[in-house]
């Protein structure tokens, strides 16, 4: 038997003696953990070995208060919740992503990972229902996007800035006023949609596909009208996604990235140079829009507010796009507000002037302090 064999018997073995020896008490331990951070309000948990539980609140981190945390406790705590499947990626990739439930507590994104030798977990807490565009405090001009029917519409951000929240919640708007075909692809379903006016299928890496570019192709042969795809993660992913759009769907998806410009470098950069002209020709025709996001703590520190950057696909941005001049575009969204474009500063603005958010906080998380000087007046 292989090394890497072997170490996974010895998990294996290990989830069957948790599993199967745990007291009482100590099954319950995580469920307290996650009823803790319900009645806190908490976005996020954190178990790493040598700190206590620490909670993302508001976005910002605190302690529950307990004990640190044994790397036999926290193993104890989540291995049962992982399938011999999950455990062997687990294993062997040093990480693995699902989603799973607590019966009268809810249901929740997990991470485990490995840092110091030692198993660790981000968990985060899904809403039981599905968000609206208004309950996330988002623009009611991304309203439109929902009525589209061809085009790339991309949400990026960095890390936990609600990405995956508001791409659910345009397939929420579409769901209820369209009668479509929409076909999600994620890495793992968050949100659960039940059909409503249109027929949903979710599918799943790891489950129902063995990645993105696959499923999309797949997909591309499931007459479907709207695609949502959780992440571009490579060339293959982004490529079949821009043939979907051009071929008469909608396609959303999300990126990690900080503004517009940066969004079209980053699709192009991740093909061949020779590659990138055809590309930059593809993304000028199919793209409707990007909305770059973040998730700022609200003046009165309870709750969050989304400030967004929005580009959208006008005849002027999309020739920048193919002559290449991507620097120019935050000048086309500074000027385009008729068009439903803003800068991030624009918006950090008008979440100032309304009261949602500090000054400080808006300097803290601008990128161009000049600009958002000048909108404040």
């Amino acid at each position: 038997m292989g090394e890497t064999e072997s170490e996974l018997s010895k998990l294996v073995d290990q989830l069957n003696r948790s599993a199967n020896s745990a007291r009482p008490s100590e099954k319950r331990s995580l469920d307290k953990i996650l009823e803790g951070a319900f009645e806190s309000n908490a976005s996020d948990i954190l178990l790493v070995a040598g700190s206590p539980v620490t909670l993302r609140v508001n976005g910002s981190l605190t302690s529950d208060g307990g004990a640190a945390l044994s790397s036999e406790m926290i193993r104890d705590m989540l291995l049962p919740l992982l399938s011999p499947g999950r455990l062997q990626e687990l294993q062997t990739h040093k990480s693995v992503d699902f989603c799973f439930v607590r019966s009268s507590i809810g249901r929740f994104r997990a991470n485990f990972h490995h840092q110091r030798g030692t198993v660790a977990a981000a968990i985060r807490l899904l809403p039981e229902q599905v968000p609206s565009l208004e309950s996330l405090h988002l623009p009611a001009g991304l309203a439109m996007l929902t009525e589209r029917r061809q085009g790339l519409v991309l949400l990026t951000g960095p890390t936990g800035c609600g990405k995956t929240s508001t791409l659910a919640a345009l397939v929420d708007r579409m769901n209820a006023r369209r009668r479509d075909h929409i076909i999600t692809i994620e890495d793992p379903i968050e949100y659960q949609h039940p059909n409503r006016s249109s027929l949903v299928e979710q599918i799943e890496l790891g489950r129902d596909t063995a990645d993105f570019a696959q499923a999309v192709r797949s997909v591309l042969r499931q007459d479907p009208d709207v695609i949502m795809i959780g992440e571009m993660r490579d060339s293959e992913t982004m490529a079949a996604a821009l043939t979907a759009a051009e071929t008469g769907h909608l396609v959303l998806s999300s990126l990690h990235t900080n503004d517009a410009a940066q969004t079209v470098s980053r699709i192009l950069d991740t093909f061949p140079s020779g590659y990138q002209s055809q590309i930059r020709q593809q993304l000028s025709l199919a793209l409707l829009a990007v909305i770059s996001q973040q998730l700022l703590p609200a003046a009165d520190g309870v709750g969050r507010y989304p400030a967004v950057e929005i580009l959208v696909a006008t005849g002027a941005t999309r020739n920048l796009i193919r002559r290449g001049d991507d620097h120019q575009l935050r000048a086309s969204i500074e000027t385009g507000r008729a068009d439903g474009m803003m800068t991030m500063e624009q918006s950090l603005a008008e979440l100032v002037r309304a009261g949602r958010i500090s000054r400080e906080t808006a300097f803290a998380h601008c990128y161009h302090v000049e600009d958002l000087r000048r909108h404040l007046g």
